[in-house]
C-alpha cells in the first residue's frame, strides 16, 4: 500500500487508516485484533482510535477501551514498530471530565493515561478531538453561533495547549499533533500560534467528508492546502448511509442505527438519516452499478482524487466487512465516474 507523510510532519503513514471506534462496544476483542491482523497484513499500518472510543453508544464505563484493546495487541504481536498509531483527547463532554475543557495541564495527564492503555511509549499522531469553543460538526452547523467566542481567552487557550504537547514532543511522548472536527479559523489560528511560539505545527485535521458531506471542499481545503495539514477523512461511507442497506426503510439488525435505536437513540445515524439524505445515498449506489463499481469501494477510492491531501479512515463492525473494503482498495475512478459523482454533488448539495 503507498505511503504518505502526515502534513509537514515526518510521521509517514500507509495511505488508508483502520478506524478502531466500535473496539470493545460493537466489536469484541478478538474479532477486534482479526481485524489489526487482516490490516496489517494489506499494508494498512495506520490505526486510528480515542479516549473516549468505543463509541455508539458512549458510556462512562467504555471510555478508554479501545485504546486498551489496541494496547493488548501490541502487546501479544509485538508489532509497535511496524504501525502507526493516532489517538485523540476529547473536548468537552459530559461524560469525561464532567465537562470540563482540556488545557495544558489536562493534555499532559491525557497523553500519560492514553500511552499507558495502548501499552507504549509513543504515540504517533496526538489529535485534539473537539475545539474547546465549540463546532459546527455533526450537524451543528445549520444553527452555529460562534457569537460567544472569546478570541484572546481562545488564543491564550491554544498557547498553553501547544506548550504541553510541545513539551510531550521533546519528550519523545508524541512524533506529530493534529486537530479534529476543527474549523477553517481555528486551523489557521493553531498554526499562527505555533509559529509565533515555536511550537510544532498541526500535521493533519480529521473531519468528517464523504460525498454525500462536502463541507470541507471550500474554507478547509484552501486552509489545510496552504498550511500543509493532510485530512484524515471519517464517515467516508456516511456512516453506512452510502453502502445501501437502510434503502427502503431497512434497519439491518446489528448495523450502527439498530445499536443506536436499541441504546435509547433515534437511530438516524447522528442526523445523517433523512429523506434528503437517503434519497441522494441510493444516487450514488446507482451511479457506482452503472460503471460496474461496488459504491463501498467507489466511495473510498473517490477520496484519494480529491486537490487536497487525504487519508480516509476505513471502520468495519465485522471481519467480513473489513474484508469488503480492502477487496475495493488500489482501484483508480475512472474520470467519467468523478465527473458522475460531481453531478451528483450538485443535485444533493448538503442533504443533511
Amino acid at each position: 500500500m503507498k505511503r504518505v507523510k502526515l502534513g509537514g510532519s515526518d510521521v509517514e503513514v500507509s495511505e488508508i487508516c483502520l478506524g478502531t471506534m466500535t473496539f470493545g462496544n460493537q466489536t469484541p476483542e478478538a474479532e477486534a485484533h482479526r481485524q489489526m491482523d487482516i490490516a496489517l497484513d494489506a499494508g494498512m499500518t495506520f490505526m486510528d482510535v480515542a479516549e473516549m472510543y468505543p463509541v455508539n453508544p458512549v458510556r462512562r464505563e467504555t471510555i478508554g477501551v479501545s485504546e486498551q484493546i489496541i494496547g493488548n495487541w501490541l502487546a501479544r504481536t509485538g508489532n509497535r514498530d511496524r504501525v502507526e498509531i493516532a489517538t485523540k483527547i476529547t473536548g468537552p463532554s459530559q461524560i469525561l471530565r464532567d465537562g470540563r475543557p482540556y488545557d495544558g495541564a489536562t493534555v499532559r495527564e491525557c497523553i500519560d493515561a492514553s500511552l499507558a492503555r495502548l501499552q507504549t511509549d509513543r504515540i504517533d499522531l496526538y489529535q485534539l478531538h473537539w475545539p474547546v469553543r465549540g463546532s459546527w460538526a455533526f450537524r451543528q452547523n445549520w444553527r452555529y453561533d460562534p457569537s460567544g467566542q472569546d478570541k484572546a481567552r481562545t488564543l491564550d487557550h491554544m498557547a498553553d495547549v501547544l506548550e504541553a504537547l510541545h513539551e510531550a514532543v521533546r519528550a519523545g511522548k508524541l512524533r506529530a499533533i493534529g486537530l479534529s472536527n476543527e474549523s477553517a479559523w481555528g486551523t489557521a489560528r493553531w498554526c499562527d500560534v505555533a509559529d509565533r511560539t515555536g511550537a510544532p505545527r498541526m500535521a493533519a485535521i480529521q473531519n468528517e467528508y464523504s460525498p454525500l458531506y462536502r463541507l470541507f471542499d471550500t474554507d478547509l481545503a484552501e486552509t489545510v492546502v496552504n498550511e500543509d495539514l493532510t485530512l484524515l477523512s471519517y464517515s467516508t461511507l456516511a456512516a453506512g448511509l452510502l453502502t445501501g442497506k437502510y434503502a427502503g426503510g431497512a434497519m439491518p439488525e446489528g448495523s450502527r442505527a439498530s445499536v443506536d435505536k436499541a441504546s435509547g437513540g433515534q437511530g438516524n445515524l447522528g442526523g445523517r438519516k433523512t429523506a434528503a439524505g437517503m434519497a441522494a445515498a441510493q444516487d450514488y449506489v446507482d451511479l457506482a452499478a452503472e460503471h460496474g463499481w461496488d459504491v463501498v469501494h467507489m466511495a473510498t477510492a473517490w477520496q484519494l482524487t480529491r486537490p487536497f491531501k487525504v487519508v480516509p479512515i476505513i471502520g468495519a463492525t465485522t471481519v467480513p466487512q473489513l474484508t469488503h473494503l480492502i477487496e475495493g482498495l488500489g482501484r483508480e475512478l475512472p474520470e467519467d465516474l468523478v465527473r458522475g459523482i460531481d453531478r451528483l454533488h450538485r443535485a444533493h448539495p448538503l442533504p443533511y
